[in-house]
């Protein structure tokens, strides 16, 4: 066999979670206790299939109109406190996915999580290769938080989280810290990240001996959260910004020919433009795919501490 040729047909547990019935990993999983059989055979991990092959889950067969691949898609949610990124919570509590439009193929995957006290954007999309893309720490891809702090925070601990804290899972830093403003005994700060482990921005703050009693993602990539965007609502991204999030996490870009069909309203502010991400003058400002500063930004004209030493 040439080592030029591509292998056919896609994995098999890639094309089921395309088809919503679970995530990669939970596919994984079944495909390995033999819940899953390609053509009347169990399936192994690493199978590979095509269109005309037909796949069982627990006996079942999994329709050829649902292993149809959805158009990409993707969403921009503000969510609230008090909501869990997760689809089942033996608690009952409330989950974002409550609130989004149903789709007829495919399923909403989270592009990252926010914990049940943090609010702001949210991404969802159709797409599994894109969400997994614009998590993976190589991509190098922003998010950007507004954190309210409680207390006093000096100079000395705004230095250790640009230049590296230790934390119980490895060292972390904030790429840009900016002040922005407060009042009384709360500070405000906006932050910016490249990596997204659990709770780690909070984790960061205490580990410099700061409480937050606040924490809003704002921006992720190319893609901000706008005031006209009010908080519970969601509304699809245009194709324009579909196309941006995918240069800046490295995915190809194909057009969509229609929007799938989902049961729900959609909230498009009107008037609001994408926010662009902030100008850094270190050496991997190109790969990033940094801009500059936009004069509505929260950023414009405040005090920075950012970036490692020169």
């Amino acid at each position: 066999m040439s080592r030029d040729k591509q292998p056919v047909g896609d994995r098999l547990q890639k094309v089921l979670a395309n088809a919503g019935l679970g995530s990669r990993r939970e596919i994984e999983g079944w495909i390995a206790a033999g819940r899953v059989e390609v053509n009347g055979k169990l399936a192994e991990l690493g199978l590979r299939v095509l269109p005309e092959d037909s796949i069982r889950v627990d006996g079942r067969p999994v329709s050829k109109r649902k292993l149809e691949a959805p158009e990409r898609e993707v969403l921009v949610y503000n969510k609230p406190e008090g909501e869990l990124v997760t689809r089942n919570d033996p608690e009952n509590r409330r989950t974002v996915f409550q609130r989004l439009p149903r789709l007829e193929r495919g399923r909403w995957i989270p592009v990252g999580r926010l914990d049940i006290n943090t609010s702001g954007l949210l991404l969802l999309t159709t797409d599994g290769e894109l969400a997994n893309q614009l998590m993976h720490p190589s991509q190098q891809v922003e998010r950007e938080y507004a954190v309210r702090v409680m207390g006093e925070v000096t100079e000395e601990q705004l230095h250790q989280l640009t230049h590296g804290v230790e934390l119980d899972d490895g060292p972390a830093r904030f790429e840009e810290i900016v002040e922005s403003g407060g009042e009384g005994f709360n500070r405000w700060f906006h932050v910016v990240i490249m990596e997204g482990r659990q709770r780690e921005v909070r984790r960061m703050w205490e580990a410099v001996g700061c409480q937050v009693s606040r924490l809003k993602r704002v921006r992720y990539g190319s893609v901000i959260l706008e005031s006209a965007l009010k908080v519970g609502r969601w509304r699809f991204l245009k194709e324009k910004e579909i196309e941006e999030l995918a240069n800046v996490s490295g995915v190809k870009t194909e057009r969509s020919k229609s929007r799938p069909k989902a049961k729900g309203k959609d909230y498009p502010p009107k008037g609001s433009k994408p926010r662009q991400s902030t100008k850094r003058s270190n050496t991997r400002q190109a790969s990033r795919q940094t801009k500059p500063v936009p004069k509505n930004s929260p950023w414009k004209g405040k005090k920075s501490s950012g970036g490692r030493s020169r």
